[in-house]
Order: C-alpha cells, then sequence, then structure tokens
C-alpha cells in the first residue's frame, strides 16, 4: 500500500516542519516514509527561476516537467522497497502551480502537458495545505529562513488564496490555520492526517 499526501501553503506556513513532524508521526505508525522535495525550490537554488527565464509559464513547464518525473520515480522506488505501508510525502504537487499562472496560462500548462486539471488535482490521498504565518501570525512572518521566498505579506496572504483555489474540489483538502500557536497547528495536521490514513 502506497500513500500520497502533499504539503501545500503560503510561504511561512511551517510546511518544512510539517513534513519533519507528519515523517516522524507516521514513521511510528509503522509506514516507511519517503519525503519528495519541494521542486520550485531545487529549481530556483540552481539557478532557474521565473525571473531569470523571464516568463512565470515557462518556469512552471519547467516545475511540472520535473515534478511529474520525481513522482514517477519515488512512486517506482516506493514498489521496489516492498515495504506493507509506504507514505509518499510531497513538498508541494502538481497543481501548486496554478497559483501562479493566469487561467490562460494555466490551460497552456494543461495542454503543454497533455493533462486534464482533475489529473494535476487528485492523484493524492489528501492535500493539507499550511497558512501562511502572513495570515493570522503576523510576527512569525519572514523570508530569512528560504532563500526562494521573497514575498511580503501582502502578496504571502494572495499567494495562500490562489493556492487553496488551485486545489479546490480534492475531497482530502484540509486547511490548516493559524487559529493556535504553531505547536497545535502541527498537532492539528498529525492529527487530521492520521485519522484519513490509519
Amino acid at each position: 500500500m502506497i500513500k500520497k499526501i502533499v504539503i501545500t501553503g503560503g510561504p511561512c506556513g511551517g510546511k518544512t516542519s510539517a513534513m519533519k513532524r507528519l515523517s516522524e508521526a507516521f514513521t511510528e505508525m509503522g509506514y516507511t516514509v519517503i519525503i519528495i522535495p519541494e521542486t520550485a525550490t531545487e529549481l530556483i537554488n540552481a539557478g532557474i527561476s521565473a525571473k531569470a527565464l523571464g516568463s512565470a509559464l515557462q518556469f512552471q513547464k519547467c516545475v511540472t516537467a520535473l515534478q511529474l518525473e520525481k513522482e514517477k520515480v519515488y512512486f517506482m522506488g516506493a514498489q521496489a522497497l516492498k515495504r506493507e505501508k509506504v507514505l509518499l510525502l510531497l513538498d508541494r504537487g502538481l497543481a501548486d502551480s496554478r497559483a501562479y499562472l493566469t487561467d490562460g496560462e494555466y490551460e497552456e500548462l494543461l495542454g503543454f502537458f497533455g493533462k486534464s486539471r482533475g489529473e494535476f488535482v487528485f492523484p493524492y490521498e489528501a492535500v493539507f495545505h499550511m497558512t501562511t504565518a502572513a495570515d493570522g501570525a503576523e510576527e512569525f512572518y519572514t523570508t530569512s529562513n528560504n532563500t526562494a521566498r521573497t514575498e511580503e505579506p501582502p502578496e504571502a496572504r494572495e499567494l495562500d488564496k490562489k493556492i487553496i483555489d488551485a486545489w479546490s474540489g480534492h475531497k482530502n483538502f484540509y486547511i490548516i490555520d493559524n487559529s493556535t500557536d504553531f505547536k497545535g497547528k502541527i498537532a492539528r495536521l498529525v492529527e487530521k492526517a492520521s485519522e484519513l490514513l490509519e
């Protein structure tokens, strides 16, 4: 049994901490956990960015191409492990590209890969959106802990909304907001994910 969960959300939402804690929690539950790192950050840190390419669409084509291949390869590796329970834990998924493009550009992206919107949204058991700290926990918002992050708080909040829209329609889409402190936020995520997979 191989399950796929996406952790997404706006800038400075706690994705890195969430991935770490979920990995620990599901390992304790008997899963072999495989983490798929964020593709956009990999490309940006390698020198390939929307700014460098001069095109958000071209950058998202690069992100999507690499994301599709990574998901295939990691799934292949997960199958080869021959373990009873495997969790693929993804730092962002295919639908995230929608948040960075206009409607027309996104249609062009889907056409380029011969995919439907549903094929980018639905291949995952669950999607958890970690709300940006810029929405409800502004004092903790920072760009200093991620070289690929450049958004000011208003931009972060707008991007957060666009990411939520990008995943709309997924039956197991959950928003983990800032209604508690950060420890509570992570605890709520782990509790909901555990309910779904156990």
